[in-house]
């Protein structure tokens, strides 16, 4: 009976630890997409790529792609996990050589649905967006 009753306050404990991780992943998303909004940020139809870019990871469909030429915030259709690990990224570039395109691109096998230009100061704030004071060391 013990182990039936610590199986039971297992499944339950877990159950509500990943609904709690939903609901904080929702709330990032909608934070940055309520940045987006405030901001009035340009949504671009495309960029140019040259093959030694960068990315940083803000949430689960959003990453801030940096280039030489400045960095920009892609927003998947879904959460992108094949970004979770710390390669290299690489564009699938398909139909423009040296071009992302928004809504028919690919990066690493995510669809990019939107693609937003950003200055230095909104790529910093959108990297801080969410983290407790002092959190990154």
């Amino acid at each position: 009976m013990n182990r039936l009753m610590l199986a039971l306050l297992i499944t339950v404990l877990a159950a509500c630890a990943s609904q709690e991780s939903e609901r904080a992943r929702q709330e990032e998303n909608q934070a940055i997409r309520d940045f987006i909004e405030v901001r009035g940020l340009q949504e671009l139809d495309k960029i140019r790529s040259s093959g030694s870019e960068g990315w940083d990871r803000i949430a689960d469909k959003f990453i801030i792609y940096n280039t030489r030429r400045g960095s920009f915030l892609f927003e998947f259709t879904r959460r992108c996990y094949e970004l979770d690990d710390s390669t290299r990224v690489t564009p699938d570039v398909r139909a423009e050589p040296n071009a992302i395109r928004a809504r028919f691109e690919t990066l690493r096998g995510c669809r990019i649905h939107k693609i937003y230009a950003l200055t230095k100061a909104e790529a910093s704030e959108l990297r801080d967006l969410g983290e407790a004071p002092g959190s990154r060391n």
